[in-house]
């Protein structure tokens, strides 16, 4: 048995504004119709005996990575990281619970948020992979370059290892290099990119991160013997994980194998040349993307006159780019970035003093997501906000109460049932109710169709933070 274990953490500053905290780039759309999660957990379709993933995310996405997991028609298991602690304990956290009712599958361990154009040639190298991981060895992928890239880690080859595998042993790790390095790297042939992907059985990672990182290994055992069921998720327990140490898999583990640290399994690297990259700013993203006669990429409702290199994405309006060269330009309805594609590397920057200034554009976008449907914040002033409100089909808010702001709802479309104080009542189309502050209430949509309604907030304080919750359906 194969299982795809799916590595969803990270915040993605790199490619803000679409990116935001709450909204990493693996949950978003940017290469097709689906998100970078969506095509990762199907990047195994079609090869013999594959389980159903098993994802490793923050506790703050559960409810997204839920939505797009159930979009696929999937039964994933999502397991919720309550604090990031890097890829060696998620992984060891998924090792424990693909194995805890006594099966050792071979795990394919897949970051999130990468991008892979040729599935094929993906798919063939997993192959060769898993048969060498049944025999006890951890095998990972190196990228094969065609740059003299410095934003990537680098992996040296050693000899070759079984015949007609494709693998050799995995003799070093780089870390990014400089630029005459990176061309010394290329220049060799013994260097890939690091792709951060690995194959491996769940038994032989359990036996090694004990060995390497045994506080690790304690601490994830502890965490999953306290986690509790909740639904679609599995809830690590709180304490004993964030206690845990946080790091990586290269550090906990490979990089003592490759160092010769004794009674450790065998390590092997197979060479893959499939189109990857790791999506790790907006020029990578570029690169990936198909491209007109100039050499630009773009989305959305985009006009590009004279202009050759630039990536354009236009979310909530028209973009217009005139006798430009080499751009990123990225609007939404709240943010607009406008970058040298040389210097994409440093958007985080701007994302990092956002978050230090306290500034929503680094937390959420403008329209947020909730597992009941979404809201979009469209308008505010003092005292004031107004909010576009979709509700799904048999899904509810929370029954609550706020303590410093009235509300009035407008129905556009769908039935609305709300509960307002002791009354219940149905709303259609064009009616309207107000929500008087202090009073418990809750909207909720029996239709078949999505509920859509205007919602306009009054008063003295209008942070999502003001509210109390008595009845939830989500667990909140």
């Amino acid at each position: 048995m194969i299982i795809p274990v799916i590595l969803s953490g990270g915040s993605g500053t790199r490619l803000w504004p679409l990116s935001r905290q709450h909204a990493p780039k693996q949950l978003l759309p940017l290469l097709d119709a689906q998100s970078l999660l969506q095509t990762t957990a199907t990047r195994l379709d079609g090869l013999d005996d594959i389980g159903e993933p098993l994802l490793v995310c923050n506790e703050s996405h559960r409810f997204v990575v839920a939505e797009q997991v159930r979009q696929l028609d999937r039964q994933g298991t999502i397991m919720l990281e309550p604090e990031g602690r890097n890829t060696a304990p998620a992984l060891t956290i998924a090792a424990l619970w693909a194995s805890h009712n006594g099966d050792d599958p071979v795990l394919v361990v897949m970051p999130a948020d990468h991008a892979i154009v040729d599935l094929a040639a993906f798919r063939a190298v997993v192959v060769r992979a898993a048969a060498l991981a049944e025999a006890g060895m951890i095998v990972t992928f190196g990228i094969t370059p065609d740059c003299a890239e410095t934003g990537y880690g680098y992996i040296r080859r050693g000899p070759s290892l079984v015949a007609d595998s494709g693998a050799f042993a995995l003799a070093a790790f780089a870390e990014k290099p400089d630029r005459a390095t990176a061309q010394r790297y290329l220049d060799s042939g013994d260097y890939y990119w690091n792709s951060g992907l690995f194959v491996v059985r769940a038994s032989v990672w359990l036996a090694a991160i004990a060995a390497c990182r045994a506080d690790i290994a304690a601490a994830c055992r502890t965490a999953l013997t306290d986690c509790a069921g909740d639904g679609d998720f599995v809830r690590i327990a709180r304490e004993a994980f964030v206690a845990c140490p946080a790091d990586s898999i290269d550090y906990a583990v490979m990089e003592k194998i490759t160092a010769g640290s004794p009674g450790l399994p065998a390590a092997a690297v197979i060479p893959l040349t499939a189109g990857w990259s790791d999506v790790g700013s907006w020029d990578s993203l570029w690169q990936v993307l198909e491209k007109d006669a100039s050499g630009n990429a773009w989305r959305g409702d985009v006009m590009l006159h004279d202009t050759t290199g630039t990536l354009a994405f236009a979310e909530s309006r028209l973009v217009a780019c005139v006798g430009v060269d080499n751009l990123v330009v990225v609007e939404t309805p709240d943010a607009i970035l406008v970058a040298d594609k040389a210097h994409t590397q440093e958007v985080k920057k701007i994302a990092e003093r956002l978050a230090a200034a306290g500034r929503s554009e680094a937390q959420s976008h403008r329209k947020v997501y909730r597992p009941w449907g979404w809201y979009d914040g469209v308008d505010a002033g003092e005292r004031f906000q107004v909010k576009r409100i979709m509700v799904k089909p048999g899904a509810a808010l929370s029954l609550q109460m706020h303590h410093h702001r009235a509300e009035h709802w407008i129905v556009v479309r769908g039935t609305a049932r709300v509960t307002r104080g002791d009354d219940v009542v149905l709303l259609s189309e064009n009616q309207s109710t107000f929500i008087p502050l202090g009073t418990k209430h809750r909207l909720e949509n029996p239709g078949k169709v999505a509920l859509e309604m205007i919602e306009v907030q009054s008063g003295s304080y209008l942070g999502e933070d003001d509210i109390i919750r008595f009845e939830d359906q989500y667990g909140r």
